[in-house]
């Protein structure tokens, strides 16, 4: 092998892409070319570093299958870098039974951890903790290790399972020091901050206070009668009912909820559930018949007791009723909560991973572009979204394994 492409390749393994170019920069090779995109994508220059590596993929000869599958590796974890949620998923897993078939083991758990990761930012967790069953980290360098750990961690935080993400935090921490990648070592305490972040807010009596993911959990695991308004649920113990799909009747719940022990007048109800400031017998009697509805919904719960006012919750069991709430509520918390990572996303993955439409999604963001918390670049299909200040790119690319073959 060429020894200015093996002290590229060791450079961008060692997270040294300013040493990588140093030998390359000037070369046009296929190898040249695939380590100087890979060297682009470590520095931020994401645009540059798709356009280099797909021009090594072409250069590489029919005999080079292998050199152009982890072309397409590195292609994919651009896209997920940049948050191209919309990236062909089969391409990757091509590349990867190309990879599987001639032995690069690591290079193709790599690819397999890049499909794990894309199930998660899309709330796919089932498909993504079954995939991720199937590797054994063991025998992998440290930076695949360090990649495992993460996955672990994000589906853990994902699950309400704090003690297994910390474990899998600790473990990738290690790995990523063995690593020596300082960007490796940023992105795991980067995972870690969000355990020592308020992840909720507890309502409760009239009071409020936030609480941190493994508080969240507690609260999760208790007998408390729990009002779930981050995921439009209510909750006991191991019993959910879901509401994601009657907001107005889960609008009465959290109304209920954190009025509990007391009770909550008709005209609050009716402004909290329809929005209606002047009611009228109309919408009296849509509000028993909502009521009704949600009796039914909770009954193996609580009750929905009457009173002089208007109504209140009769828990059956629980001694408590909470609501927990997401820590900072807007119209459109959700949008800005994916921004929240720091990456560029284009409006259709955000859709993708909100699970709703794009337009719906575009109409939020032009919202919040107006009100000065969002930001844009690019136009048309490269348009992308960030939180401002823009704090550059901050992607780590885990390639573990030199691109160019033996």
């Amino acid at each position: 092998m060429d020894s200015l492409i093996t002290a590229a390749a060791r450079a961008l393994a060692a997270g040294d892409p300013l040493g990588a170019l140093k030998r390359v920069a000037l070369r046009d090779d296929a190898p040249a070319l695939a380590l100087r995109g890979i060297a682009m994508a470590q520095l931020g220059d994401l645009v540059r570093a798709k356009t280099l590596l797909r021009s090594a993929a072409r250069a590489f000869g029919p005999k080079e299958a292998v050199a152009r599958a982890r072309c397409i590796v590195a292609e994919a974890e651009i896209a997920l870098a940049s948050r191209d949620l919309g990236w062909p998923a089969k391409a990757l897993d091509a590349a990867r039974a190309t990879l599987e078939e001639h032995g690069d083991r690591v290079n193709a758990a790599h690819a397999r951890y890049l499909e794990v990761r894309r199930l998660l930012l899309i709330g796919r967790l089932d498909e993504a903790e079954r995939m991720l069953a199937e590797l054994d980290p063991t025998p992998f360098p440290p930076a695949s290790r360090a990649a495992h750990q993460l996955v672990v961690a994000g589906i853990a935080i994902r699950r309400l399972r704090t003690k297994a993400a910390r474990a899998a935090l600790a473990r990738a921490t290690r790995a990523a020091r063995q690593a020596c990648i300082p960007a490796l070592l940023a992105e795991v305490e980067s995972a870690s901050l969000i355990l020592n972040t308020p992840a909720a807010r507890l309502i409760d009596r009239g009071g409020e206070q936030l609480l941190m993911l493994d508080e969240v959990e507690a609260l999760l695991a208790s007998e408390a009668f729990v009002v779930d308004a981050c995921r439009n649920v209510v909750r006991q113990c191991r019993t959910v009912i879901s509401l994601a799909t009657r907001p107005v009747l889960f609008a009465l719940a959290r109304a209920l909820g954190e009025a509990w022990p007391g009770d909550v007048p008709r005209d609050v109800l009716l402004t909290r559930a329809f929005g209606a400031k002047l009611a009228d017998e109309s919408h009296r009697a849509r509000l028993r018949v909502e009521i009704g509805r949600l009796r039914t919904m909770l009954r193996k719960l609580t009750g929905v007791s009457a009173t002089k006012r208007g109504f209140r919750l009769a828990p059956r069991r629980a001694g408590e009723v909470v609501v927990l709430a997401q820590p900072v509520e807007e119209e459109h918390a959700a949008v800005l909560a994916f921004l929240a990572d720091g990456e560029s996303w284009s409006s259709s993955a955000l859709a993708l991973a909100l699970g709703t439409s794009q337009r719906t999604v575009q109409r939020a963001l032009d919202s919040l572009a107006e009100a000065g918390k969002v930001q844009s670049f690019g136009r048309a299909r490269a348009r992308r979204w960030i939180t401002p200040p823009v704090p550059g790119f901050t992607t780590t690319l885990l390639l573990p394994a030199p691109l160019p073959i033996d």
